[in-house]
């Protein structure tokens, strides 16, 4: 065959390929572009489900900014109540870090009219009647009551101040570092402070107060505060013991929190391991009794660990118990699955060699198939603990147990955002250790 001729044929061969490449590339073109499409559909869908316009709209930037700094500050409040025809001063407003009579802060001048100076060089004054505001670079507002009514006073020709909300029964004024209520009833003044105070001790602790240099002093060679205990011994207890951040309570409930993560954990191994063998092809023929293992442990995966803390906590009550069943449940599920094809996937060559020497059944278990799944068995296990630590926080929000429990008290009482931030804290610390900690394992034990 000529040259010419050969040219002639493969003319439109590769004619005929030129054009089936190029509907190729249109398909892939159409399927791609129908693809982006499908997802641009999907986002326009999920914008308006969502109501992401009605979530932007009722944003409010200055609630995050507020709840932030309470994260890592703590406020004072200077409270008249005319109720109790009280006035108190206390940190955070709770009983246990009110100042008695007498120690107030530097910055709260007791007396008739109680005034109460700010960071910013403002002034409060309370009044018989009401209150009166010396702002800083602005001037005097006067507050009065009238019956169930606020009357706001501003100085003549001012325009009202940033900061300020008011109403009928109730007038607010914020500043920086600061912040100011009135009502009918009470009038509030609360003061910002950076620091996570009595973190340590209380007021009523004999250590409360003092710098680190008198603390270790005191240690070291002072004289006893306490004739009872030594002053290393007082501090100890004063912290252990702090009524406001609750130490010993929070390091059980840690405590707690670990230990349903490891009962859970370990016992729904225990129970799986010896059930994998059953539901594994190579060392059950019985396709009915394998199929039944199988659907279990779907069955047991396929609800999720808080359902079944739900359920559980109707049957046995709340508690860590409670808790830690209900991670046995699903991960029982999970490692009946994942043990059975590890042991589905050994190498039958090793248990042949076993068998060879005259071993038993249990023997050639033993010899010649643990040891090829140990090390994925101990890996999954060593995950899934340091996995379920931090689902034993959420589990024990619900069941009462745990860190998850003093996490949701904090949460809800929509007050003390500084032990929230503590609380968090710890919890990371903790997943962070028990990852060190299987980290290490899974080192010394697969790895030798």
């Amino acid at each position: 065959m000529t040259v010419s001729m050969m040219k002639s044929v493969s003319t439109p061969v590769r004619l005929m390929a030129e054009i089936g490449l190029a509907r190729e590339f249109a398909r892939r073109r159409s399927r791609m572009i129908m693809l982006i499409l499908a997802v641009l559909a999907y986002l326009v869908y999920v914008f308006f489900a969502f109501d992401i316009p009605g979530v932007a709209g009722r944003m409010r930037p200055e609630n995050t900014a507020t709840l932030i700094g309470d994260f890592w500050s703590y406020k004072t409040h200077v409270t008249r109540d005319l109720r109790k025809e009280s006035f108190e001063v206390a940190i955070e407003g709770e009983t246990k870090g009110r100042y008695a009579s007498g120690t107030y802060p530097d910055w709260v001048h007791p007396g008739p009219e109680p005034v109460v100076d700010l960071p910013d060089g403002s002034r409060v004054t309370y009044t018989e009647t009401g209150a009166v505001i010396d702002r800083a670079g602005y001037g005097r507002i006067t507050l009065a009551r009238e019956g169930r009514h606020i009357r706001l006073t501003l100085p003549e020709g001012a325009v009202a101040p940033g900061g300020l909300s008011a109403s009928q029964t109730r007038i607010g004024l914020t500043g920086p570092w600061w912040r100011f209520s009135i009502t009918p009833t009470r009038t509030e003044t609360f003061r910002y402070q950076p620091g996570w105070e009595l973190f340590f001790f209380t007021l009523e602790s004999p250590f409360h107060g003092k710098s680190a240099g008198e603390l270790l002093a005191l240690a070291l060679w002072e004289p006893r505060l306490d004739p009872a205990r030594a002053n290393i011994v007082g501090m100890l207890e004063d912290i252990w013991t702090n009524k406001m951040w609750r130490h010993g309570d929070v390091i059980w409930a840690l405590g707690e929190t670990v230990l349903m993560a490891f009962l859970g954990t370990m016992g729904a191994g225990l129970i799986a391991f010896p059930l994998a063998f059953l539901a594994a092809s190579n060392f059950t023929p019985g396709r009915w009794l394998r199929f039944a293992l199988r659907r279990m442990f779907d069955f047991f995966r396929g609800v999720d660990g808080l359902i079944w803390t739900v359920i559980l906590s109707r049957a046995f009550g709340p508690g860590p118990l409670t808790g830690a069943l209900a991670i046995l449940m699903t991960d029982t599920g999970t490692f009946g699955k994942t043990f059975s094809e590890a042991l589905e996937n050994i190498d039958a060559k090793e248990t042949e060699g076993v068998a060879s020497t005259g071993a038993n059944a249990l023997q050639r278990a033993r010899f010649g198939v643990v040891p090829q799944v140990a090390p994925v068995i101990l890996s999954q296990l060593l995950y899934y603990l340091e996995s379920n630590t931090r689902s034993a926080t959420v589990i024990g929000a619900l069941v009462g147990g745990g860190i998850g429990l003093l996490l949701t008290q904090a949460i809800l009482t929509q007050k003390d955002w500084e032990e929230v931030c503590w609380y968090i804290v710890l919890i990371i610390g903790m997943v962070m250790a028990m990852d060190s900690l299987s980290g290490w394992l899974r080192r010394r034990v697969i790895k030798g």
